[in-house]
């Protein structure tokens, strides 16, 4: 399967360097030039616990002169969604299907504006990475599963031919008939750790040992929970602790969520297609969320700081 990730940041690297691994005709597609002319001189390096490995790959800032491939997984961050499938329309043939493994809700809402539904796929996955510097991440994927589903909830032979890419690779995916309650279901492991692991700067090593972080993060999953109840949205659990605990799962000590490696390099985060989808949620069904509320302000209080007075 010829597959683009759209974003080769430490979850895309990892996603599309297990798959390259396992067969699929990967490129990578990312605006940072340092990183796509290491990919290219030195291949991907991909450390998975105490062994590191080389995967050869094509990298490029741009999808100009690159023709449609089977599957486009889109990885940029929330912001930049919109203005990156733009970018990559002549990657979309009639065949193309186009799927989000993005944090947070509403990103299939944008790829469907500019593409059409009918390329659309929805996915979540608890595959982890940290990117340590240009071409080298950590992947922490083993184990960690991969929820894919149709729009509409139907079991299609497209949607099962991606499943079946992912596990040739090695990498665990299951078809979904219920991928909102997913959606929802990833989108209070992200609740759970990455506005908290953001604004302290805690790997998860560290995040974990510190009792008050542990009952902020709770909170935070009790309102996602409500909201979810209140919306008719089957999770796996109701229990917020649940949440906490899955999210740190098998990943190493030095981990740290995406929205805390957005700050560290100066840049916007996705804390409102996470925490803030929860306080929007709410808003609609008439629940208060003040604690993810107060989250997403700290959160864009640091954002508006490295604005104001540079990255810190």
């Amino acid at each position: 399967m010829k597959i683009c990730m759209l974003g080769a940041g430490a979850l895309g690297c990892s996603i599309g360097g297990v798959l390259a691994r396992g067969g699929s005709d990967v490129i990578f597609v990312d605006r940072y030039q340092a990183h796509v002319d290491a990919i290219n001189a030195n291949g991907l390096k991909i450390r998975f616990g105490d062994i590191e490995e080389t995967v050869r790959v094509r990298a490029c800032t741009s999808c100009e002169g690159l023709q449609p491939v089977d599957l486009v997984i889109v990885l940029v961050k929330s912001a930049a969604t919109r203005a990156a499938i733009e970018s990559a329309r002549a990657l979309v043939g009639p065949e193309t299907m186009v799927m989000s493994i993005q944090n947070g809700l509403g990103h299939e809402d944008i790829l469907a504006e500019v593409v059409g539904r009918e390329h659309v796929l929805a996915a979540k996955t608890y595959v982890g990475g940290v990117f340590l510097e240009p071409g080298h991440i950590v992947s922490g994927y083993k184990g960690k599963q991969t929820y894919i589903g149709e729009l509409d909830g139907q079991l299609t032979p497209r949607l099962q031919a991606v499943v079946d890419e992912f596990n040739k690779a090695d990498l665990p995916a299951t078809a979904s008939t219920n991928i909102y309650g997913t959606m929802w279901d990833k989108l209070l492991v992200n609740v759970a750790t990455g506005a908290v692991c953001a604004i302290t700067r805690l790997p998860y090593g560290w995040l974990y040992k510190v009792p008050e972080i542990e009952q902020t993060a709770l909170a935070a999953v009790a309102e996602g929970i409500a909201v979810a109840k209140a919306n008719a949205i089957r999770l796996v659990s109701d229990d917020p602790r649940y949440f906490w605990d899955l999210a740190a799962e098998g990943l190493p000590a030095e981990f740290k969520t995406s929205m805390l490696q957005s700050l560290e390099k100066g840049e916007v985060s996705e804390v409102d297609f996470i925490n803030g989808s929860v306080v929007r949620w709410g808003e609609r069904s008439g629940i208060a969320t003040p604690v993810n509320r107060t989250l997403v302000a700290m959160v864009k209080g640091i954002e508006r700081f490295q604005e104001c007075f540079g990255k810190r």
